[in-house]
């Protein structure tokens, strides 16, 4: 969960590295670094802290050099310090690397390499795997790339590395195995980094490197790739789909309160030249191929980590009540590690922002693995997902820079809403009347999340009371529960207060010990099939004395009534209400984190893409 960067070329490789590191800040803020090479000179440059500290702490020394590589951490191996930092020498100190991923079996191979008289500074992995690197090298007296090849298939785990040497400076060498990297190519330059954010100002034509593939970048001539088993392979040149603007923060304080904004576009975006209302029809041409394996499914499998688990929660009520396929949602990092029943006619549906989620992409395997047809949903296009699924839908959301996940829960879930009425249609399982209704209730969505928007300063009002909260309750029923618990997930993550998403039933078999006149419980209480019975679990708050904070629909006098605290949202069907009941939830997490004095966008221990275990 590491943000990398590199340039070789014509122009001066700093100001390049650090506009890199700032926009990969999001995969991580441990620490930063740089190495730069500059006429048979190497200096690395890291600290401890944001890429801020590492800005400071160079300031007056020698930046020169068209040649470096970069490195934002999020630790895995070593505490966050100044020495755990990357970049990381070799024992020799003539090459450098930086690294994001895990070598699983580091500490067989540091005991081994400390019998032959090495000596590591760091506690990290990526200082081991430079050294055996080295070694190698040496041993064999093998070319930079030969050695890094050769290494490679000694190491388990996950990798994407760039190697800097200090007796090449014409030459770069990049590695990948489970963790992104892509190259960007530009008029006699080269750029590498982990993802496209670093790239997207110089160039739109890049190359992503499979996995067990290294590249050998020269300063001048063509890119050279292989696999760590010696095979060439002919480079693929790909066109960048974002653009510089939509990385930027357009005017707004945070990312995570630009992205918030974002939704009607994103929504929309997802919808566009899928859902036609003059035709009356719903198409996904990504899924197209495989509708049959749809429709010939006995379940569907949701794989998923966060946000995106919460995305799938809602899909499994949208596929079990509109297409009568059942339905089980797994966290993918549960998923691989046990022993799943999976049958050839399961539909595996893995949803991921970044695609590039190392838990779900192992998840992915397993079940294909077992033949299994294994659809995509995910944001990033040419991402690890996107390349390992068999068929899939892309959410067109944008680039989402803040670490918490707002627009890509209700590009997901638009998405999934999407499949369902196809697959339910075809099915025949949704009559046609009402299939109309909801192509046209879904249709109508931008401009509701608008009308939802427009209630910013209420919200913010509440988040003011309940900023010093220590504890709370998030309480939904049916399609609202996977709400709740989304609701829940931004307070934690950003805030830092303890809160907890639960089915509004379940609250009687345990959280109801917690609720006292200090806990704010915020209930999900939208007109629907459920409405009753959660108005039924208002009351039992109530009885305890907790602070409840409501979110109803439209005109809802009742639960306006009993609440202290109500935010409505326009009406729409019970199974769309997701889509609007998330949005004041996240403007009020992001409120009172901004309150608290958090740093929204970069919340502690946290990295926007987990590509490690």
């Amino acid at each position: 969960m590491c943000g990398i960067v590199a340039y070789i070329g014509n122009k001066e490789a700093f100001p390049i590295l650090i506009k890199g590191l700032h926009r990969l800040e999001y995969r991580g803020y441990d620490s930063a670094g740089v190495a730069l090479l500059n006429q048979g000179a190497m200096n690395v440059y890291k600290c401890k802290g944001k890429v801020s500290e590492l800005e400071k702490f160079i300031e007056g020394k020698d930046i020169h050099g068209t040649i470096g590589i970069a490195h934002t951490r999020w630790a895995t191996h070593g505490e966050p310090n100044d020495i755990n930092a990357h970049p990381h020498y070799s024992e020799s100190r003539n090459l450098v690397m930086i690294h994001n991923g895990i070598i699983e079996n580091y500490s067989a191979i540091k005991q081994e390499l400390k019998k032959r008289g090495h000596h590591f500074e760091s506690d990290t992995d990526t200082e081991v795997l430079i050294h055996l690197i080295e070694e190698v090298q040496i041993k064999d007296n093998l070319k930079l790339g030969d050695a890094v090849r050769q290494a490679l298939n000694e190491v388990v785990g996950a990798y994407a590395i760039v190697i800097l040497c200090k007796t090449n400076p014409d030459e770069l060498i990049v590695a990948k195995k489970g963790s992104p990297l892509v190259i960007g190519i530009g008029k006699d330059e080269f750029y590498v980094a982990s993802d496209a954010t670093p790239i997207v100002e110089y160039t739109k034509d890049v190359v992503y490197l499979e996995d067990e593939e290294i590249a050998i970048i020269p300063r001048k001539g063509e890119l050279k790739i292989k696999t760590i088993k010696n095979k060439p392979k002919t480079p693929s040149v790909s066109q960048l789909e974002i653009d510089l603007e939509t990385i930027e923060k357009g005017g707004f304080e945070h990312f995570m309160l630009k992205e918030i904004y974002e939704q009607p576009r994103s929504v929309r975006d997802c919808m566009r030249g899928r859902l036609n209302i003059n035709t009356g029809t719903v198409q996904l041409g990504g899924i197209a191929d495989y509708e049959q394996k749809f429709l010939n499914a006995k379940r569907i499998i949701f794989l998923a980590c966060g946000t995106s688990w919460h995305a799938g929660l809602v899909g499994e009520y949208l596929f079990e009540d509109l297409c009568r396929i059942p339905v089980e949602v797994e966290y993918a990092s549960e998923f691989r590690y046990r022993n799943p029943v999976i049958y050839e006619d399961d539909v595996v549906i893995a949803i991921s922002q970044s695609g590039e989620t190392a838990d779900t992409l192992a998840a992915i395997e397993l079940a294909k693995s077992k033949g299994a047809t294994i659809i995509g949903v995910c944001n990033v296009v040419g991402s690890s997902i996107a390349r390992a699924t068999h068929a899939g839908s892309y959410t067109h959301a944008g680039p989402e820079i803040g670490v918490a996940s707002t627009k890509a829960f209700t590009a997901q879930v638009t998405v999934l809403t999407l499949m369902a009425l196809r697959i339910g249609y075809r099915k025949g399982t949704i009559p046609s009347s009402r299939f109309h209704q909801l192509l046209n209730e879904l249709d109508a969505i931008p401009k509701k999340i608008e009308a939802m928007l427009a209630k910013n300063e209420q919200i913010r009002y509440i988040a003011d009371i309940y900023k010093d909260a220590t504890n709370a309750l998030y309480l939904g029923r049916g399609f609202t529960f996977p709400v709740a618990s989304e609701g829940a997930l931004k307070l934690k993550e950003i805030s830092y207060i303890h809160a907890e998403g639960y089915p509004a039933a379940e609250m009687k078999h345990g959280p109801i010990a917690l609720i006292d006149e200090e806990m704010p419980v915020f209930v999900i209480a939208t007109r629907g099939a459920n409405y009753e019975k959660v108005v039924s679990n208002i009351q039992e708050v109530k009885a305890r004395k907790g602070k409840l904070i409501a979110i109803i629909t439209e005109g809802d006098e009742i639960v306006k009534e009993l609440a202290d605290y109500s935010i409505e949202i326009p009406p729409t069907d019970e199974i769309l209400a997701p889509l609007l009941a998330v949005i004041p939830l996240q403007l009020l997490s992001y409120h009172i984190a901004v309150m608290r004095g958090c740093n929204v966008d970069q919340p502690r221990n946290l990295a926007k893409s987990v590509t490690v275990e």
